[in-house]
């Protein structure tokens, strides 16, 4: 598996206060670091090669904090962000068309795109039936602060922050990354999904 690569990058530039427009001019860049890093492990001998692609980032925790707007018309029907999945779908589009032109360059390498946008989006939608909270979906286990139980000034490990007494209700862990529960069915949705295209022999 090659990445994710890219988050952090796009993570910082917002945070930082760039626009979705300002970001986007990045997504070139970042596409071709990945198409770099994934002919550089076909190099080193790799016969099949899983490239994951970005999260609905509206849906974050620390982006809802961060983006929060009393326009409803921002947000979609699961109350994420619109203009942000917008991005992460964009960046995946672009994502995808180099892994075509990768795999054209290298007919007998297997390279498969990892669809994390629509797992977690399975695990979001399907939430109530896999045990998760629903008045916690997009709240923070180990956060405090606000609509989301996340903030910028006391982060998950501070002093004072506390921890939900059950992860496994909750999709996100500390506002940025999942808990582990959520990770668990995003992998088996992935694995389901992945694995036929890897064309294993066993």
């Amino acid at each position: 598996m090659v990445g994710e690569i890219g988050g952090n990058d796009y993570n910082f530039a917002f945070l930082q206060g760039k626009t979705v427009e300002e970001v986007r001019d990045m997504v070139p860049k970042v596409v071709q670091a990945i198409k770099d890093a994934v002919t550089r492990v076909i190099s080193f001998g790799a016969a099949r090669v899983v490239v994951p692609g970005n999260f609905p980032i509206g849906c974050l925790p620390i982006y809802l904090t961060t983006f929060h707007t009393n326009n409803s018309a921002a947000y979609d029907e699961f109350h994420c962000l619109k203009g942000l999945n917008n991005f992460s779908i964009y960046h995946n589009d672009q994502l995808k068309e180099a892994i075509k032109d990768l795999r054209k360059i290298n007919p007998n390498v297997i390279i498969v795109y990892s669809d994390y946008y629509n797992a977690f989006q399975w695990v979001y939608h399907h939430a109530p039936f896999l045990g998760f909270d629903t008045a916690s979906l997009q709240k923070s286990c180990c956060g405090i602060g606000g609509d989301y139980d996340f903030s910028m000034i006391q982060k998950c490990g501070d002093l004072g922050v506390p921890v939900c007494h059950n992860p496994n209700e909750h999709i996100s862990w500390d506002g940025i990354h999942l808990t582990q529960k959520a990770y668990q069915y995003m992998a088996y949705w992935l694995i389901y999904e992945i694995l036929p295209k890897l064309q294993c022999k066993i």
